[in-house]
């Protein structure tokens, strides 16, 4: 798809009948459209039209060549196709191709203390423990019960009992992150980023507030059905970091309990990953989503948590994103 660059004169006083004009000038006001160079919002056509008549293409499909990034308007990257024009000279990319418009999945490392973009208006009720930087041992401490009726862990009992005597100060969304701004460096994707980019993303991985990691964002169907659907098999990697040096006689008690059918713990494994006399790294295997086992098991060996981090999701690793960063997902990836 290719077209030389186009230039068009601003539009005579006959041009256009008034009550077009009119009409133009509400549709402007409607969409909200501005434009390069300082021209009036309400003057002009639609840069859809105007590369319609270049392309001799349809409406729908001048849309989707400018949502895809292919056009310029003075130079400039237009994305809107309710931008209007006048004597702009609009390009169309040479190498424009309506092909490359899939949907995207992002992955974002998420920081502590954000919410995870799966269930923000519920979790704007955290506790004030959940949203502690130094997490301790209350990120999503269970009560003696860690399994509840339902055989699966339970979802921060004593937070919400704290929540619903004080509320903390609203948190922020992993979803304010999903902009060009914050796209990774080192993204060896190719993918550059697009407005459409971040519309209509859904999120299903749940990962505590005050933890920090990856975080799937997707437009895609099939991968969003992935997650749901083989939530349950699919393997989390986490990188728990506790106080001081930690032997491997210390995680005996994590592990009869992982062992322990009376418990109805999910699978899960969990080793030393490196020691110090400050800290100590553990290293935490666990199928399926289940926001505050980590704590729970800690808590069994009274080991006190300052840092959570998610690293890896099935066959997904996080990479080299740095906190509040995302990168796209590469065509070779799969969970």
């Amino acid at each position: 798809m290719s077209a030389a660059p186009v230039e068009r004169p601003a539009h005579g006083a006959g041009a256009k009948v008034s009550g077009n004009r009119a009409r133009s000038d509400r549709l402007s006001n409607r969409d909200g459209a501005r434009t390069v160079g300082g021209s009036d919002a309400g003057a002009g056509e639609r840069l859809s039209k105007r590369v319609a008549q270049m392309l001799g293409c349809s409406r729908r499909e001048a849309e989707q060549t400018i949502e895809g990034g292919w056009v310029r308007v003075d130079g400039q990257v237009v994305e809107i196709p309710q931008h209007r024009v006048q004597a702009q000279t609009v390009t169309v990319d040479p190498d424009a191709s309506l092909m490359a418009l899939g949907e995207v999945t992002l992955i974002l490392h998420k920081p502590p203390n954000v919410l995870d973009g799966v269930q923000d208006e519920a979790r704007l009720a955290a506790s004030p423990m959940d949203s502690n930087p130094h997490v301790g041992a209350a990120l999503g401490r269970r009560q003696s019960d860690p399994t509840g009726s339902s055989g699966q862990p339970r979802q921060n009992d004593s937070h919400v009992g704290r929540a619903r005597q004080a509320r903390a100060p609203a948190l922020g969304s992993a979803r304010d992150l999903l902009t060009a701004a914050q796209h990774s460096p080192h993204d060896a994707s190719g993918q550059r980023p697009l407005l459409r980019h971040f519309k209509q993303l859904q999120a299903s991985v749940p990962l505590e507030t005050a933890a920090s990691g990856l975080v799937v964002f997707t437009q895609d169907w099939r991968v969003q059905r992935k997650l749901q659907e083989d939530m349950a098999q699919m393997e989390h990697e986490l990188m728990v970091e506790v106080r001081g040096e930690v032997q491997a006689d210390a995680l005996m008690p994590i592990e009869r309990a992982l062992r322990d059918p009376r418990q109805r713990l999910p699978v899960a494994k969990i080793s030393i990953s490196s020691a110090s006399e400050a800290r100590s790294i553990l290293r935490l295997a666990v199928k399926g989503a289940h926001p505050g086992l980590a704590a729970f098991l800690c808590e069994l060996a009274g080991l006190e948590i300052q840092a959570l981090r998610r690293i890896r999701l099935g066959r997904v690793s996080l990479g080299d994103v740095a906190p509040g960063h995302w990168r796209y997902l590469a065509e070779y990836e799969r969970f």
